[in-house]
């Protein structure tokens, strides 16, 4: 299928990131100060140039298998949304090539299957993967605002709907279930992050970090981008920093 890309920019230790949905730019601007002292290595997913196109569909498993000849030199992992899936399968398929990581979250609603908040975002997005444009006009707007799209009441804007079409028949985040034991059992560093703008989001994010035995953070502002909120890069840095530089 050919590689994907990573652009690099900066030096000093590397933290690989993994963007979900949108892209690396968008995902991961506001770190970018952390490049003067870390190497940040932006992957872009299949789909996402200048990486080639997925062959069918967004998948997280080929995600880790992208993922797994970039852990070689034992980076410090950053992902976000449905870009956790493929890290979580990557690092448990290779625990000793990840230094750290930071999970910020992830759709992994099967962890509080018995809360409707979290049952109703885990629907909802497997419907949008599944139908595109075509779903319900209602829950596809609640879910774009869950994933942190500025979307009001008119016509979406036009890269809201690229993003959408892009996502289009991407594998249901329904059926990740990512090895947490091999992962918390490895010992890896975890901190898992959320924007206190969802409930479903942080009831995910909580029982994220108690399976992984992982430190826990929030930080309101930004919404799903919690990489943006206020105070976000010092407590990643500060992590990165405590867990091996």
């Amino acid at each position: 299928m050919g590689d994907i890309v990573v652009v690099r920019d900066g030096s000093g230790p590397e933290v690989l990131t993994v963007h979900g949905g949108a892209g690396p730019r968008t995902t991961w601007g506001a770190l970018a100060a952390l490049a003067d002292r870390w190497t940040l290595a932006h992957v872009h997913r299949r789909g996402y140039p200048p990486s080639p196109p997925p062959r069918g569909r967004q998948d997280f498993e080929t995600d880790a298998l992208d993922l797994a000849p970039l852990l070689a030199g034992r980076p410090h992992v950053v992902a976000h949304s449905y870009g956790v899936l493929g890290t979580l399968l990557a690092a448990a398929a290779a625990p000793g090539g990840v230094r750290s990581l930071t999970l910020i979250e992830p759709p992994l609603t099967y962890l509080v299957a018995d809360d409707p908040d979290v049952a109703r975002l885990g629907r909802i997005g497997d419907a949008v993967l599944d139908h595109g444009m075509d779903a319900d006009p209602a829950e596809l707007r609640e879910f774009l605002r869950l994933a942190g799209a500025s979307v009001g009441d008119g016509p979406l804007p036009a890269g809201v709907v690229a993003g959408v079409r892009r996502a289009h028949g991407s594998r249901p985040t329904s059926e990740a279930r990512p090895r947490l034991d091999v992962v918390r059992d490895a010992g890896i560093p975890v901190l898992v992050a959320s924007g206190a703008h969802a409930a479903a989001h942080e009831r995910i994010c909580d029982a994220l970090a108690d399976a992984l035995g992982g430190e826990r953070s929030v930080h309101p502002g930004a919404g799903h981008f919690v990489a943006a909120a206020p105070g976000f890069t010092e407590r990643l840095e500060a992590f990165l920093r405590e867990n091996g530089t």
